[in-house]
Parts: C-alpha cells; sequence; structure tokens
C-alpha cells in the first residue's frame, strides 16, 4: 500500500534540505563537553575597552567541532500512516538509508465563497507532513525521472 501522496518540494522545504545538507561548525560549551565531542582546543585573543582605563587584551580558550550533514527532505503522507511505514516505503522508492522520521497532522481548512447560488462552504482536506533525515552522504533528486 502507498503511503506517500508526493513529495514536498515549496520554498520552505528546499531551505530546510538546503541547510541541512552542509557540514556545521559548532562550539562545545565546557572542557567536558568538547572531550566527548571531540572538538579541537583553539585560543582567542579579544580586547575589552573600558571608559578612563586603557584597553586590556584576554585570552580564552573555546572548543570546536563539526557536525556531519544530514539531509533532510520532506513528504505529504496519508493521514494514516505511521513513522515505520513511511521509512520503509521511502527507503524502498529511492533506495536510501533513513535515520529518523518527524510527522506533523493538518487540519482541514474551512473555507467559503460567495456564487451566484449563494454562499458556498466546504472543506479542504486533512493531511500529514513527514520530514525524513537522510543518512549522511546520501540524497533524493526528484526530478531525476522527468524527460
Amino acid at each position: 500500500m502507498s503511503f506517500i501522496i508526493k513529495p514536498l518540494i515549496t520554498e520552505k522545504m528546499t531551505n530546510i534540505t538546503e541547510k541541512s545538507s552542509v557540514e556545521k561548525t559548532l562550539r562545545a560549551r565546557n572542557a567536558k563537553a568538547a572531550e566527548k565531542l571531540g572538538a579541537k582546543e583553539q585560543k582567542i585573543s579579544y580586547v575589552v575597552k573600558r571608559k578612563n582605563k586603557a584597553d586590556e587584551t584576554k585570552e580564552k580558550t573555546i572548543f570546536t567541532y563539526t557536525k556531519a550533514a544530514q539531509p533532510k527532505y520532506g513528504f505529504i503522507v496519508k493521514p494514516e500512516a505511521n513513522k515505520i511505514e513511511i521509512a520503509k516505503e521511502i527507503e524502498a522508492l529511492y533506495n536510501v538509508t533513513v535515520e529518523s522520521v518527524n510527522t506533523m497532522r493538518y487540519a482541514g481548512k474551512r473555507s467559503s465563497r460567495y456564487t451566484k447560488a449563494g454562499l458556498v462552504r466546504g472543506q479542504k482536506n486533512a493531511y500529514k507532513k513527514a520530514v525524513v533525515t537522510l543518512k549522511e552522504g546520501d540524497s533524493i533528486d526528484f526530478y531525476s525521472n522527468i524527460q
């Protein structure tokens, strides 16, 4: 049974995918966290300026490490689909390894419009959105099958 309705190719989701597909350099909070993360130690000097006093140069140690890229892609799925079913189907369709799946449920919005017949009321369908995190190095090309 197919649970995936369509991939989400919106500006917002594209920005999320681009941000998550790049390695990030982050700072560790303290020496203990740096040791756990395998961070590099760097010494930085900075100048402290005060009124009516001479400028003072100080040094401090910071710990930086790189976080691996984990690309994220969005899909609109059927509301009855669960995370395990979504992960299995994406792995089968795109030949990638799924690390995690985050899902969000959206309620159907009510809409109304005025016509010659009077006020017509209706409701848009409810849907579920899944944001899939892939293993480092994997990617999905949504435009590969277009000819």
